[in-house]
């Protein structure tokens, strides 16, 4: 059967799924399959026992139609080895100033940029740290998905 994450708490270790039949079935996150986080929104791909979703998969494909709910963009959720918006923010917000986020985020000319400013002219903090600080909570603040979308295949440098 396939469906759609609606929810998923790392606390519980366990989610919910709406199924395409308008059922909704529950998982724990030993049924989850995937070798990331399950993200809502992501369509996927379950066996049903007992009204709980086992072996739950990514689809291969997403049947949403264009221009309906859920359509025409990113409900995939990360793949292996994506940038998390936590780990993100957290570099932002501690070693920020340094660039360790933009360097994260695969924007080594800006990394550099902001490592040089601090390192040889201790004047660049007074750029660095706001910008970094502002950055970091934009990060935390946003969903997974909409990080994903803006900064990590948007590949959005700043705020």
């Amino acid at each position: 059967m396939k469906g759609r994450i609606l929810s998923y708490s790392v606390q519980t270790n366990s989610g919910e799924i709406s199924g395409d039949d308008g059922n909704r079935y529950t998982f724990s996150g030993q049924e989850w399959q995937e070798s990331f986080l399950p993200v809502r929104g992501t369509y996927v791909d379950f066996a049903v026992t007992e009204n709980q979703a086992t072996s739950v998969f990514k689809a291969l494909e997403d049947s949403t139609p264009t221009g309906q709910p859920g359509g025409n963009f990113s409900t995939y959720g990360p793949v292996a080895g994506a940038k998390n918006r936590t780990t993100a923010g957290l570099f932002a917000l501690l070693l920020g100033p340094v660039g360790a986020h933009k360097f994260y985020l695969g924007h080594t000319g800006l990394g550099v940029l902001f490592l040089v400013s601090v390192l040889f002219c201790g004047l660049g903090l007074i750029a660095t740290v706001p910008i970094a600080l502002i950055e970091g909570i934009i990060y935390l603040t946003k969903s997974d998905a909409e990080f994903e979308e803006i900064y990590v295949k948007g590949r959005k440098a700043f705020f």
